[in-house]
């Protein structure tokens, strides 16, 4: 380990003449050392220390650590737009950072969300001197990673993240007044204006956000294609440390974009993924504590891969499965060669018509029903389903949901406990043969571990706005990828409902989309399911 010298601040111009400034952290040693990489739009001091360790614990490794803030941010200069610029910009700061006094003119990145976004922008003109990504937690598709899943918008969570761009916006040009407005939003969020989905205090105090964007273009806006990375990766290759945790809304778009490199690439490709939320990275998520295996360990393994591919040590790490994924339930570590694909199992909804009810009316079976029922739901929008825990609302996490599946409202299908346990590795989907009586309904699929005290702790769950006219049966919901063992004695138990706000937007039934549905409008609606050939698809590893 090094001694690192005091932070210094180091400022360099795109081609378009704009100044970005960095934090650097140097060690206190003669060089040639590799650089790492992270472009952040929050402000650089922070340097996504809510997940990693500082730059200065990097830097100790024997690194050059800088830390940009990208155009409009911190102290750059130029103005935000989001992810619009990253591509240039991040080859220009790569070539730039390459060239730093006692660097060996070599460049790694990392960092999540934002901050993994920016690697893969950056490497799109395969900039010469950058070698290896530690991309975490992002979106491969913008539309059907981030912004919407299943058609539906991610209510929640992007309302809460432009309210904080928002009001960082606002504290860059001394507005007081607008930052403490937005302050307020973001600690209260605005979901009950006439147009839920489009809270007046983003038109107001935010008209030139990128959020009225994601509400108004419609997914063959040729707006998503441009600003999502999937459009450029084949483009790149490169050695990527993927990481992701099995809470964190953007798993999907992390494990596509994992599947498709390792697909085609000729280096390697690893899969890291944790129990863990967006943030923080910790044993704890919602109300389960997963144990002392369950503790980061993202920053021993991006030293290590860049030791790997930045230093050329033999770290071993070429030797060893591809894919490491914590275990809920067992609370270990596993290793896999690839992530699994295996066949699905089938477990079918049986019910007298009462699953609404009772959770006795509604099963899970291996075998089909020897009979045909319909299970009615009423969704009202006066008093939707709330979102509890799961990756797409806030607090994310496992949490007991066994009050809310007592409503009338979600019907609940559970399966006998299990003699020997279940292995369940992958993304499960839900088959469901459904009609509605008006023109739009949304459905939520949670799935959840019965524990033998009563419990019912959601393990996976997914979401899907459905257009009446556009049903083709059966409709399908893929669940958020998963690794658990289901303990022995417990069963497991899918709720359905058609909401679970605000994690999405309330589903009125007009068919009007998210940014134009008026509150005053919403209608109740009755969904019908036929329990006969509905069913889970399990992938069970055996």
């Amino acid at each position: 380990m090094f001694k690192v010298l005091p932070k210094q601040t180091h400022s360099m111009q795109t081609r378009d003449r704009v100044r970005l400034d960095a934090d650097v952290y140097y060690p206190d040693a003669v060089g040639p050392f590799p650089v790492l990489l992270m472009r952040q739009p929050y402000g650089r001091a922070i340097a996504s220390t809510i997940v990693y360790a500082h730059p200065i614990w990097y830097a100790a490794h024997g690194y050059i650590v800088v830390i940009q803030d990208v155009r409009g941010r911190g102290t750059s200069e130029g103005e935000f737009w989001l992810f619009e610029d990253e591509i240039e910009d991040g080859y220009d700061t790569v070539n730039w950072a390459a060239a730093l006094p006692q660097s060996s003119g070599v460049v790694g990145m990392y960092g999540f969300s934002y901050q993994g976004m920016t690697q893969l922008y950056a490497a799109v003109k395969r900039p010469v001197a950058l070698k290896a990504l530690c991309p975490a937690m992002l979106g491969y598709d913008l539309y059907h990673d981030w912004a919407y899943e299943g058609g539906a918008f991610c209510l929640q969570a992007n309302l809460g993240w432009a309210i904080q761009v928002a009001a960082e916006t606002a504290r860059l040009k001394a507005d007081e007044a607008t930052f403490l407005a937005l302050s307020d939003a973001a600690r209260n969020l605005p979901l009950h204006d006439p147009v839920p989905a489009r809270p007046a205090i983003m038109s107001e105090l935010a008209a030139d956000s990128f959020y009225h964007d994601w509400l108004d273009r419609p997914p063959s806006d040729p707006y998503w294609q441009r600003l999502s990375p999937k459009t450029y990766v084949e483009a790149f290759d490169l050695p990527m440390l993927h990481i992701g945790g099995w809470f964190d809304p953007f798993m999907r778009g992390t494990l596509n974009l994992y599947n498709a490199t390792a697909a085609r690439s000729q280096h390697p490709q690893h899969l890291l993924v944790g129990a863990w939320a967006h943030l923080p990275w910790g044993r704890k998520v919602g109300s389960v504590d997963y144990g002392s295996e369950a503790a980061s360990l993202c920053d021993r393994a991006q030293i290590r891969w860049f030791d790997q591919f930045l230093k050329g040590i033999d770290t071993e790490l070429l030797n060893e499965p591809s894919v490491k994924l914590f275990e809920l339930g067992s609370n270990q570590w596993r290793s896999f060669d690839r992530f699994p694909t295996d066949a699905k199992t089938p477990y079918y909804l049986t019910s007298t018509g009462l699953a609404g009810l009772t959770d006795a009316d509604g099963s899970l079976t291996s075998t089909p029903g020897d009979y045909s029922a319909f299970d009615q739901l009423v969704h009202d929008p006066w008093r939707p389903v709330p979102a509890l825990g799961g990756h797409a609302s806030a607090p994310s996490g496992s949490f007991d949901r066994a009050s809310l599946d007592c409503r009338s409202d979600v019907l609940t299908y559970t399966s006998a406990p299990f003699d020997d346990g279940l292995q369940v590795i992958g993304q499960a989907i839900v088959t469901l043969y459904c009609s509605a009586d008006m023109p739009s309904f949304d459905l939520s699929a949670v799935l959840s571990e019965v524990r033998p005290n009563g419990g019912v702790y959601n393990v996976t769950q997914g979401y899907r706005r459905v257009n009446s006219s556009e049903v083709t049966e059966p409709l399908q919901i893929v669940l958020q990828p998963i690794c658990i063992q289901i303990a022995k004695g417990s069963a497991i138990r899918l709720s359905l409902s058609a909401a679970c706000f605000p994690a999405y937007p309330v589903n009125g039934g007009t068919g009007a989309t998210p940014g134009e549905a008026k509150a005053i409008a919403a209608q109740i609606i009755t969904l019908t399911l036929q329990t006969e050939d509905s069913c889970v698809l399990l992938p069970i590893s055996t």
